[in-house]
């Protein structure tokens, strides 16, 4: 029996849905971390480059091949490439998925927490010390961490197993516009604070002489990461786009948005990391321990805290939607009856499966996997391997198997795509794309 295909009601509540997906952790919490260990200013334009040249014709690649089959991850695959082995694409998109929302909602359980201790913490008179001690004593208790990792997972499958007009279109349209704003307050702090120039600094003014061949594949990972690439998220999402509307325009936007935000994140962490005398090299804990250090700085600091923590739990919660949106449609196949029961049967497994990470920082701390946290090496793994993997195979995929022609009709529903646009973007996607990719593993393992 063929089941009516849920589709988004709008263009902008796919916009926004999209974005929240990309956005989400990807550049607020783990972008600036991730620049502050690799160098700065270097890791951050490697990253935009990166983000446009790669991210963007890979996204369009992922909407194409969403869009033309009006297919789930898996399915859409085996659409285009029937009796193949293509769509074990979809299949290590889902397990990366998986993999991905085990820890990375443990991220938001710390969240959760801080959401729930922001409305009895008083700012006024705690160092960055205080701050960092908070932040340790909050991730090392196992009760308190494995338990947030729950209640995080459970609004997330609350919100999913709505579905996508009622549940995720429906929270997405209110969430995102709120933390633009917010943002917005916090750089303006941040970059008037005494010594924030030389954060600005250390965003803007790179040292290549300090990039290896790991600094480019995590770079290349983080914009993959940053725009939800390589788990075929993308894919499962605009298969419940209408025909008329336009993909290009889509991507643009989803990766103008994308990369604003990112500069926000840059500008609303690193002048206040050294106006603090922090290290940028903090690690995962930064946005735990510079936020409400900007926010203790400012007047009426508590109210402001405890609104940006909310809004930075919409923010991770919209990248949880679109991961679980993944593996409950690629295994119910938009049939409606199997939704609900689906989304709390992989929820509850992908809860187990994250309390190695919740605890990676408490009692399981001193077990470590090639010198690394449970938690770390989970997050190596799908952010540097798994991720750049499934977007190369997306980027053979797309040119090698799909013919010519209709790719360029498709993208031309709902736009005019000039044909030198079309053919640039044909190009990145056949050739930079997998070559970069390629260049980027052989040289983390020291080939080249």
């Amino acid at each position: 029996m063929k089941h009516k295909q849920e589709q988004w009601t709008s263009k902008i509540g796919f916009i926004l849905a999209a974005s929240g997906s990309a956005i989400g952790l990807g550049a607020i919490w783990k972008l600036p971390y991730m620049t502050g260990t690799n160098g700065g200013g270097a890791f951050f334009i490697i990253f935009l480059l990166f983000t446009l040249f790669l991210g963007l014709p890979l996204l369009l690649a992922e909407f194409t091949i969403g869009r033309h089959t009006k297919k789930e991850a898996i399915s859409a695959y085996e659409t285009l490439a029937p009796n193949t082995p293509w769509n074990w694409i979809g299949k290590l998109g889902v397990f990366t998925a998986f993999l991905l929302l085990s820890f990375y909602s443990v991220v938001g359980g710390w969240i959760v927490i801080y959401l729930i201790r922001s409305t009895t913490l008083n700012l006024s008179g705690l160092s960055t010390d205080d701050f960092s001690n908070i932040f340790n004593e909050t991730i090392s208790n196992p009760f308190m961490a494995v338990g947030a990792h729950f209640l995080f997972l459970l609004l997330t499958i609350i919100v999913v197993k709505g579905g996508i007009q009622k549940g995720i279109e429906r929270y997405t349209k209110i969430m995102m516009p709120a933390l633009f704003i917010l943002f917005i307050v916090i750089v303006l702090r941040s970059v008037t604070l005494t010594g924030s120039l030389d954060g600005i600094r250390f965003l803007f003014i790179p040292d290549f002489s300090s990039v290896t061949g790991e600094t480019v594949l995590m770079a290349i990972g983080q914009s993959f990461f940053s725009l939800s690439l390589g788990t075929s998220i993308m894919v499962t999402y605009s298969s419940y786009l209408k025909t008329d509307e336009s993909l290009p325009k889509a991507a643009g936007s989803i990766v103008s948005l994308s990369i604003f935000i990112s500069v926000l994140a840059g500008l609303a962490i690193f002048p206040a990391v050294f106006s603090f005398g922090l290290e940028p090299t903090e690690g995962p804990p930064l946005i735990f321990i510079v936020l409400p250090a900007v926010f203790s700085s400012i007047p009426f600091g508590s109210i402001f805290f405890f609104i940006f923590m909310l809004l930075l739990l919409f923010a991770t919660l919209t990248s949880a939607f679109s991961l679980l949106e993944l593996v409950v449609a690629s295994v119910t196949k938009n049939d409606k009856n199997k939704r609900e029961r689906a989304t709390w049967k992989y929820g509850l497994f992908i809860f187990v499966l994250g309390i190695p990470s919740a605890l990676s920082y408490g009692i399981i701390a001193d077990i470590e996997i090639f010198g690394q946290t449970f938690f770390d090496s989970l997050d190596f793994l799908v952010s540097n391997i798994l991720i750049p993997l499934g977007a190369l195979l997306i980027a053979i995929f797309t040119p090698f198997v799909i013919k010519k022609h209709v790719l360029f009709e498709e993208l031309n529903k709902g736009s005019s795509l000039k044909r030198w646009l079309f053919e640039t973007w044909y190009f990145l996607l056949k050739y930079i794309v997998p070559i970069a990719i390629i260049f980027a593993f052989l040289n983390l393992i020291g080939i080249i």
